[in-house]
C-alpha cells in the first residue's frame, strides 16, 4: 500500500469510533436533523450502517434478511456486530468486502461479487443488508452498483434514486469513477449477449 493508503487508513482507524458515535447521535436525534439508521432500497436490498447485534432480530423477523454485504475492514465489526459464525446461526450467510473507511474505493471485482450476492437472495425473494459504518459511501456505491445492474441505469440515475431515499449518502469522485468502469462492463456485456442471441436467431 502506498503510503498516502497507508495514512488514510491510518486515520480511518482512528476517527472510527467518534464518527460512530456521531452516526449513533444522529439517529437519535428528534425531527428533520435525525439520519434513520438503514433504509428499504427494493425489494431486495436494505442500505444501512452496522447491523448492531441489538437489529439482528429485527433484520431477519421483519426485513426477511437472509444475506449481509458488510464494507468495513474487521477492526470496524469486531466488537459491535455479528461475526460470519453468529450470522450463520442464525441462517444468514455474510460477505465480507473489506474497503478502507473514508478514502477506500470499492473495486471492480468486489462490486461484481456483491452484486452476484444480492441476485442470488433476490432469486429467493429474500432480503440483503449492504452496510458500511454510517451507510453513506461505500455501502451506497455497492447499491448503486446493483441498482445500475439491475435496471440498466448509468451510474448517475442508481445514486440519484438511492438519495431520494436514503438522503445523506455521499458517493466520492473516486466511487463514481469505478462506477462508471462498472457501467461500461454491465454495458459491453449486455450488447455482446445480444450481439449472440442475435446470431443465433
Amino acid at each position: 500500500m502506498a503510503a498516502g493508503g497507508l495514512l488514510g487508513a491510518g486515520l480511518a482507524r482512528v476517527l472510527f469510533y467518534p464518527t460512530l458515535l456521531y452516526t449513533l447521535l444522529r439517529g437519535k436525534i428528534p425531527g428533520r436533523a435525525r439520519r434513520a439508521w438503514y433504509h428499504r432500497i427494493d425489494r431486495t436490498v436494505l442500505l444501512g450502517a452496522l447491523p448492531l447485534r441489538s437489529l439482528t432480530r429485527r433484520l431477519i423477523q421483519d426485513e426477511n434478511v437472509r444475506g449481509v454485504i458488510t464494507m468495513n475492514e474487521e477492526y470496524e465489526t469486531r466488537f459491535l456486530c455479528n461475526s460470519s459464525k453468529e450470522w450463520k446461526k442464525v441462517g444468514v450467510e455474510q460477505l465480507r468486502l473489506s474497503t478502507v473507511d473514508m478514502t477506500g474505493i470499492p473495486t471492480l471485482n468486489n462490486l461484481h461479487k456483491g452484486v452476484q450476492f444480492a441476485l442470488k437472495y433476490q432469486s429467493q425473494g429474500q432480503s440483503v443488508y449492504v452496510h458500511c459504518k454510517a451507510g453513506r459511501s461505500r455501502s451506497a456505491t455497492m447499491v448503486a452498483a446493483y441498482l445500475i445492474q439491475v435496471n440498466k441505469w448509468s451510474p448517475e440515475e442508481a445514486v440519484k434514486a438511492i438519495s431520494k431515499i436514503r438522503s445523506h449518502i455521499h458517493i466520492r469522485h473516486g466511487q463514481m469513477e469505478v462506477l462508471k468502469e462498472f457501467h461500461k462492463e454491465i454495458t459491453a456485456k449486455a450488447a455482446k449477449e445480444e450481439t449472440y442471441h442475435t446470431s443465433q436467431t
